[in-house]
C-alpha cells in the first residue's frame, strides 16, 4: 500500500476518533481489504459540481462526522473571513454524538442511521446556553436543510452544531425538506451561507454536503476553492470548533417549519401563466412518487394550491427511507425507478407521470400518447418544453421587451437555444453545473429579465427566487403545461412533436461510464488524454469541424473545466465529461435533423439512432 496512505490510516487510528470508526478501519486492516482503504483514504472529499458527496464509512474520503465536520470548521473560518474580517473560531473535541436507533443490517455503523425510523428528537430551546465561552459572529447567518438519505438527520445536526459553536445564528428544517427550499430559505432570511445534506439520486451508500453562498447558489469559484483550502489548512480534528455533548442540546439554534413551506408556496403560484387552463381541467390526472425522498413534503401541496385536485401519490413510495427499497437507484433518469408510478397510471388511466429525486431538485416525467401508452420524457425534452411554453406564454401576454434570457448548460439540447432566438430571447450556456446557471442570474439581475434555466440531467427552475434547479416549481409547471395543452385538445406528448416540427427534431443520449476507485479516476483521465492527443477527425460520416477544450481554453469563452465537444458538420455535437460527483465519465451525444409532419417522426427518430449508434461506435466507447 502507497505510504501516504498507510500514513494517513494510522492517523485516524491515533488520533481523537471514535471506537465505532477505528473499528472499522481495523475490520478493514484485519481482513487485508487494501482495495477498500486505499479508495477510503487515497484522498480527501472535495466540492465538486455538487459539493462534497462520497460513500459513507470511515476515511477522508467518506462521508462520516468528521469529514462532515471539518468541511464546516473550513466553511466557517472562510465565512468569517469574508464577513467578519478576523477568525474568532475556539478548538474543543468533538462531542459525544451517539444516534438513537440500531442501524439497518445492510449499512455499517455509525453510517446508517435511517431517518424514517427515528423517533422525533426534542427540539432545542432557543438561544445559547449562559456562561457558554463562544464569541459570536452576528453578521453570519447560516440554513441547514436535509433530506431522507441514511444519517442526513445525523449530519445536520453535526453542522449546526459547529456552525452555532463558531457563533454563528444557525437555522436549521424541523425535518427534512426539498433543496430549493434551503435556497429560498437562504434568500428570505438573509443568510451569508447554507448546507443541504443530500447525494441527490446517488445509490444509498453514498450522502452528501451541497454548500450554498450568500445569494442562495451552490458555491462557485473563488469561494469553492478558498473553502477547500481553509479545510486543508486543519491538520487534525482536534481544531473543528464543535460542543461537548448531545447536538439536541445545542443552542443558538432556531427551527424552521410550517411557515416557511407557505412563503415558499405562494410565491411559487405567483408565477402561474395558464390559470383559468388548470380551472379548466382541474381533474387532470397526475401520479407522483417521490421515491421515498423529500418531495412528498411539498409536490403534492404545490400541485393542490394550482388547482390541480386529482393527484394520487404512489403509495409504496410515499414514505421517506435512505435504504430506497423500490428501487436501485433513486434517480427520476433511470426508467425503474418509475415502473411503479406508470403501473399506477396505466391502471388509472393518469394524464400526465411526475418523479423527484431525494433532495426533490431533479424531476422526471411521462406523458401519454394517444394510444394510451406512455412515454418517458428525457431531460433535454422536459427542458425544452418548459422553455418552449413559457417563451409562448410570455410572448402571447406581451411580456417579451428584448430584454429576456433562458439559460442552459453546454451539454444541454441546442433545441433550446433554436427556440429562444426565434423569439427574441436570449439564450446563454454555461458551463455543467446549476450554481453555474445561479452565477449567471445573479451576474445579470436588473439588467435582464430570467424566464427559465435548464440542463439535461433533469434539473430545471423557473422564476429566480430559487438559485438551483427546482423539482417543486418544475412540477407546478409540468402539470400546468400539461392542463394547457389539454384545453387545447392536446397531450403533452402531441405538443412535444409540434415544437420538433416547428424548431427542429432534436435527439440526445447519455452514455456514462463508471470507474471506480483510485485507477478508475486514472483510467478516466486516461480516456480523456486520449481524446485530445488523438482527436477523431470523422464521427458519423460526418467530418469534425470544431473542437472545444475547455480545459485548454481552445475555442471557448469559458472558465477551465475537464471537458472535450466535437462537432461536426452535419450539427451534431458529442461532449465528454468526467463526473464532478461520481466516479464516471459522461459522453452527451446530440444529433438533429429537420421534421416535416407528425407522420414523419417514427422513421426520422430510428434515423437518429442509428447516426447516434454510429458515433459510439467511431469513439470506440461501446
Amino acid at each position: 500500500m502507497n505510504a501516504k496512505i498507510k500514513k494517513k490510516i494510522q492517523i485516524w487510528l491515533d488520533g481523537n476518533y471514535d471506537e465505532q470508526t477505528k473499528a472499522e478501519i481495523n475490520q478493514l486492516l484485519d481482513t487485508n481489504n487494501e482495495d477498500e482503504l486505499t479508495d477510503a483514504f487515497y484522498k480527501d472529499l472535495e466540492f465538486g459540481t455538487g459539493g462534497l458527496r462520497g460513500i459513507m464509512g470511515a476515511g477522508s474520503n467518506r462521508m462520516n462526522k468528521y469529514t462532515v465536520g471539518m468541511a464546516t470548521q473550513g466553511l466557517s473560518n472562510y465565512l468569517i473571513k469574508c464577513f467578519v474580517g478576523k477568525n474568532k473560531s475556539k478548538s474543543n473535541n468533538p462531542p459525544p454524538i451517539t444516534p438513537v436507533r440500531s442501524y439497518p443490517s445492510t449499512v455499517v455503523p455509525p453510517y446508517g442511521v435511517n431517518l424514517a425510523t427515528c423517533p422525533p428528537k426534542a427540539k432545542p430551546k432557543h438561544g445559547r446556553r449562559a456562561g457558554q465561552a463562544i464569541q459570536h459572529s452576528p453578521f453570519i447567518k447560516v440554513a441547514i436543510a436535509y433530506d431522507s438519505r441514511n444519517n442526513s438527520d445525523y449530519f445536520a445536526k453535526i453542522t449546526a452544531n459547529v456552525f452555532s459553536s463558531n457563533g454563528f445564528k444557525v437555522y436549521i428544517f424541523e425535518s427534512l425538506r426539498p433543496t430549493p427550499e434551503l435556497s429560498f430559505a437562504m434568500r428570505q432570511l438573509g443568510c451569508q451561507s447554507g448546507v443541504v445534506i443530500t447525494a441527490s439520486h446517488n445509490p444509498k451508500e453514498y450522502n452528501g454536503y451541497k454548500a450554498y453562498w450568500d445569494d442562495g447558489a451552490q458555491i462557485i469559484a473563488p469561494h469553492d476553492k478558498n473553502i477547500i483550502n481553509e479545510i486543508r489548512k486543519i491538520k487534525s480534528i482536534d481544531e473543528i470548533t464543535w460542543e461537548n455533548g448531545q447536538t439536541d442540546k445545542m443552542g443558538g439554534i432556531e427551527y424552521l417549519g410550517e411557515k416557511m413551506d407557505n412563503v415558499y408556496l405562494n410565491k411559487i403560484l405567483s408565477l402561474s401563466v395558464s390559470r383559468q387552463a388548470i380551472k379548466n381541467q382541474k381533474d387532470l390526472k397526475i401520479v407522483y412518487t417521490p421515491i421515498h425522498g423529500s418531495g412528498n413534503k411539498l409536490v403534492p401541496q404545490v400541485l393542490k394550491k394550482f388547482g390541480f385536485n386529482n393527484v394520487t401519490v404512489v403509495d409504496e413510495q410515499a414514505e421517506p427511507d435512505g435504504n430506497f427499497p423500490t428501487v436501485e437507484f433513486p434517480n427520476p433518469e433511470e426508467p425503474a425507478a418509475l415502473k411503479l408510478a406508470l403501473k399506477k397510471a396505466k391502471a388509472i388511466d393518469a394524464d400526465l407521470v411526475l418523479a423527484t429525486d431525494p433532495d426533490a431538485d431533479r424531476v422526471g416525467a411521462a406523458v401519454k400518447k394517444s394510444d394510451a401508452t406512455f412515454v418517458l420524457l428525457n431531460g433535454n425534452q422536459i427542458g425544452s418544453l418548459l422553455v418552449y411554453y413559457l417563451i409562448n406564454s410570455w410572448k402571447s401576454a406581451g411580456k417579451l421587451t428584448g430584454k429576456e434570457y433562458v439559460v442552459k448548460t453546454i451539454v444541454t439540447t441546442d433545441l433550446i437555444e433554436r427556440i429562444a432566438e426565434k423569439n427574441n430571447v436570449k439564450c446563454y450556456n454555461t458551463l455543467t453545473g446549476f450554481k453555474h446557471i445561479a452565477s449567471l442570474i445573479r451576474k445579470l439581475e436588473g439588467k435582464e429579465k430570467f424566464i427559465a434555466g435548464g440542463e439535461e440531467s433533469y434539473g430545471y427552475l423557473v422564476g429566480d427566487f430559487v438559485r438551483d434547479k427546482d423539482a417543486i416549481i418544475s412540477c407546478a409547471f409540468i402539470a400546468e403545461f400539461t392542463a394547457y395543452a389539454k384545453d387545447k385538445g392536446l397531450s403533452l406528448y402531441d405538443t412535444l412533436i409540434n415544437m420538433y416540427i416547428e424548431y427542429g427534431f432534436y435527439k440526445e443520449r447519455l452514455v456514462s461510464i463508471t470507474k471506480k476507485g483510485k485507477s478508475g479516476a486514472e483510467e478516466i483521465q486516461q480516456m480523456m488524454t486520449r481524446f485530445r492527443n488523438n482527436p477523431p477527425s470523422k464521427l458519423g460520416d460526418s467530418k469534425v469541424v470544431l473542437i472545444k477544450d475547455y480545459q485548454s481554453l481552445v475555442q471557448t469563452e469559458f472558465p477551465k473545466s475537464n471537458v472535450i465537444q466535437f462537432i461536426t458538420e452535419d450539427g451534431s455535437k458529442i461532449s465528454a465529461r468526467p463526473s464532478g460527483t461520481e466516479p464516471k465519465i459522461k459522453f452527451y451525444f446530440s444529433v438533429n435533423e429537420k421534421l416535416s409532419s407528425k407522420d414523419d417522426f417514427d422513421n426520422v427518430d430510428k434515423m437518429l439512432e442509428k447516426r447516434i449508434d454510429k458515433i459510439i461506435c467511431d469513439l470506440g466507447i461501446n
